[in-house]
């Protein structure tokens, strides 16, 4: 049944150049929207969100992996960036086991996302930023060809992540009458299930793999 609800959004993929995007009204508890992907494009978030207002849904908030694009799509309403996604790339940056201190500490900082207030996480990112502010000025000159990079890019690049999506982590404090979940985990239950099954039938033909795929989405 249409309605005003908070969507859900995230891709998942099979292979290299396969994935599926889902849409998932959390108020209903039910994904009303899924396409078949070969790449993450923004385009496919704004015909995902045409079609599901053309049969009468409205989106009073959205929560994604914090792609910068979906975004702009959605910027009429409250965009809640995903804790997951977002500890995922501190992790692609820094390792789950960072071996200087500043990446230790940032790490630490951003595996309280879940529990912890905006107010109090900004304080500890900027106590952390100022503390460190030198260090991640330093710089390293390639010998070879005399030019230079910042010595701590990785650490650098966890950072600016989270300077960058920190107006999007705690969207879900902000508007408490909406109920907005901090992460996209209510999907993983169905792309596991995809992943599971897709394994086993492996030899299925890409129209009876397909309905399956419709089938376990549909409920």
């Amino acid at each position: 049944m249409p309605c005003e609800t908070v969507i859900v959004a995230d891709a998942t993929y099979f292979h290299r150049q396969y994935g599926i995007l889902v849409f998932r009204a959390d108020k209903l508890k039910k994904n009303i929207f899924w396409k078949e992907i070969d790449y993450e494009r923004i385009e496919s978030y704004y015909q995902a969100r045409r079609k599901i207002e053309s049969q009468g849904f409205k989106v009073s908030a959205i929560v994604t992996d914090g792609r910068p694009g979906i975004r702009g799509i959605f910027g009429d309403v409250p965009v809640q960036m995903c804790h997951f996604h977002q500890k995922q790339i501190i992790a692609r940056h820094l390792t789950t086991k960072p071996q200087l201190i500043a990446g230790i500490e940032l790490r630490r900082i951003s595996q309280t996302l879940c529990n912890i207030t905006e107010q109090e996480f900004t304080a500890a990112l900027e106590a952390w930023h100022l503390k460190w502010h030198d260090f991640l000025k330093e710089k390293t000159t390639n010998i070879e060809t005399g030019k230079w990079f910042y010595t701590h890019k990785r650490i650098r690049s966890a950072h600016y992540s989270l300077k960058t999506n920190l107006p999007y982590l705690f969207t879900y404090q902000k508007y408490p009458e909406l109920n907005i979940p901090n992460t996209t985990s209510s999907l993983e239950g169905s792309f596991s299930h995809l992943k599971e099954l897709t394994k086993i039938h492996r030899g299925l033909n890409y129209k009876l793999k397909r309905k399956m795929i419709d089938e376990i989405l549909s409920k």
